[in-house]
């Protein structure tokens, strides 16, 4: 499971940087969230796969007895999710502008913005 994860995440960031060096902006954007995602899974199989194990402390029971889910990287990944999709949402406006204002998303025919 762990070569698994391993392998996605190195797809995902390969995925990732190859979009973001290539000249459309729309392309960029989806290269972000490429990035984003594998960021996320990367911090998930970092903190071990525990299948099926709440990360809950039983009332009779002082600590957590293992194996048991890790809630830190939960509540961090749920976190950046969040925060990835504010930075989506904003990323796409002022694209949108641009396209508008240029007629093309291809970054060498933006060399200007003044017409």
């Amino acid at each position: 499971m762990a070569l698994l994860l391993a392998l996605t995440v190195g797809a995902l960031y390969a995925c990732g940087v190859y979009m973001l060096l290539r000249r459309s902006l729309v392309k960029l954007v989806i290269g972000l969230v490429l990035i984003g995602h594998a960021a996320n899974l990367l911090i998930m199989a970092a903190a071990g796969v525990a299948r099926g194990r709440p990360p809950i402390v039983a009332d009779t029971a002082s600590s957590l007895t293992a194996p048991y889910a890790d809630p830190l990287p939960q509540a961090l990944v749920l976190t950046a999710i969040v925060i990835g999709f504010g930075v989506q949402a904003f990323a796409l406006v002022p694209l949108k502008r641009a396209y508008q204002v240029v007629g093309t998303d291809d970054l060498d025919a933006m060399r200007s913005t003044d017409t």
